[in-house]
C-alpha cells in the first residue's frame, strides 16, 4: 500500500509539472508590425474613432494641446512616436514642430498629446516659398513668419469726378506654396514611365506601384521641398517625401539610390531617384499622393496616358 500511494504522490507531481511547461509555451500571437501601405501605426488607445481621447497624463494634468484634439492641422501622438517620424507622416520639418509647440526636449513627447502640425500663420499664408539662392537654413521652407509686403505707396487723391480710388492689389507668392486656390493646380506628371502594376485602394495600397527596371529615373511629380530622403521608415526601404505646399505631400519609395538632400527644392520632372527593390520583393516604384496627410487617389490627379 505504501508503494502504491507513493506512485500515486509522483504522478500528481509529474502532471502539476506537465501543466505548468504546458502554461509557459502557450504561443502568442505574433509581434505587431507596421502597416506599410498607411505610413502610420494603429491609433492611440483613447483615441480610436467613438472613444474618448487621452485628456491627462499619469498625474492628472491635461496634456498639452489637449484642446485641438481633432482639428484639421494638430496631431495626437501615438505609441512608439517621435518628433522626427511626426515630421515625415506630415510632412513638415521636426525642427518646426518643435518651435511651433514650444517643446523643451524633442525626445519628451507623450502618448496623447496633441501637437500642432502646420504652420501658426493666418489663413492662406504660404507655406513654401520661391527656392532661394541664399543656403539652407533651419527655417527654410515652411514660413513661420509672415511674408514680407511689398512696399506701400501712399495713396494719392483720386481727381474729381473719380468714382472711387483703385482697389489694392494682393501679390500672388511664387513659388509651389500659393494660396489656398493654388494648392490645387500643380500640373502633376507621372514619376516614372513603367506600366502600372497595382493601384489605389485605400484598404491595402495606399498608393500606385509603377514597374520598372533597376536603375530607372523617378521624377518629382510637382515642383517641390525635400523633407525626407533616408531609409528609416519600414516597408519603404530608400524613401524620399517632397511638400509641394501647405495641402499636398508624394513619396517615393524601394529606389535603389536617391538623388537628393533633405531641405533641397526640385523641380517638376527632376530626377530625384533611381528606381530599386529595397524592402521589396521586386524591383518597383511605390508612389503616393497625400492630402493634407491622408493619402488620395493618384489617378485624380495624374495625367491619363
Amino acid at each position: 500500500m505504501q508503494g502504491i500511494g507513493n506512485r500515486s504522490w509522483f504522478a500528481g507531481i509529474t502532471l502539476a509539472f506537465v501543466l505548468v511547461i504546458a502554461g509557459c509555451s502557450t504561443p502568442r500571437g505574433p509581434a505587431p508590425v507596421e502597416d506599410r501601405g498607411t505610413m502610420t501605426r494603429a491609433p492611440a488607445p483613447g483615441t480610436v474613432p467613438g472613444g474618448p481621447p487621452i485628456t491627462t497624463d499619469a498625474n492628472g494634468k491635461p496634456l498639452a494641446g489637449i484642446e485641438n484634439y481633432g482639428k484639421p492641422g494638430y496631431y495626437a501622438v501615438r505609441p512608439g512616436d517621435t518628433i522626427r517620424r511626426i515630421g515625415i507622416e506630415t510632412g513638415q520639418r521636426w525642427q518646426d514642430i518643435v518651435r511651433w509647440n514650444n517643446i523643451d526636449n524633442p525626445d519628451l513627447i507623450e502618448v496623447g498629446q496633441v501637437l500642432r502640425v502646420i504652420p501658426p500663420t493666418g489663413s492662406g499664408t504660404s507655406v513654401a516659398a520661391a527656392p532661394s539662392s541664399s543656403a539652407n537654413s533651419g527655417s527654410e521652407g515652411a514660413v513661420t513668419k509672415p511674408v514680407t509686403p511689398p512696399p506701400v505707396i501712399a495713396p494719392v487723391t483720386p481727381p474729381t469726378g473719380a468714382s472711387k480710388p483703385p482697389a489694392p492689389v494682393t501679390a500672388s507668392p511664387a513659388g509651389p506654396g500659393s494660396g489656398a486656390s493654388g494648392d490645387e493646380d500643380l500640373g502633376w506628371i507621372w514619376p516614372a514611365s513603367g506600366s502600372l502594376i497595382a493601384g489605389f485602394d485605400e484598404a491595402k495600397n495606399k498608393g500606385y506601384d509603377i514597374s520598372g527596371k533597376a536603375g530607372d529615373p523617378v521624377l518629382a511629380a510637382a515642383d517641390g521641398r525635400v523633407v525626407y530622403a533616408g531609409a528609416g521608415l519600414r516597408g519603404y526601404g530608400n524613401l524620399i517625401i517632397l511638400k509641394h505646399n501647405n495641402t499636398y505631400l508624394t513619396a517615393y519609395a524601394h529606389n535603389q539610390a536617391l538623388l537628393v538632400k533633405e531641405d533641397q527644392s526640385v523641380q517638376k520632372g527632376q530626377k530625384i531617384a533611381e528606381m530599386g527593390s529595397s524592402d521589396s520583393d521586386r524591383v518597383k516604384l511605390h508612389f503616393e499622393i497625400r492630402r493634407q496627410g491622408k493619402p488620395v487617389d493618384p489617378s485624380r490627379y495624374l495625367p491619363s496616358r
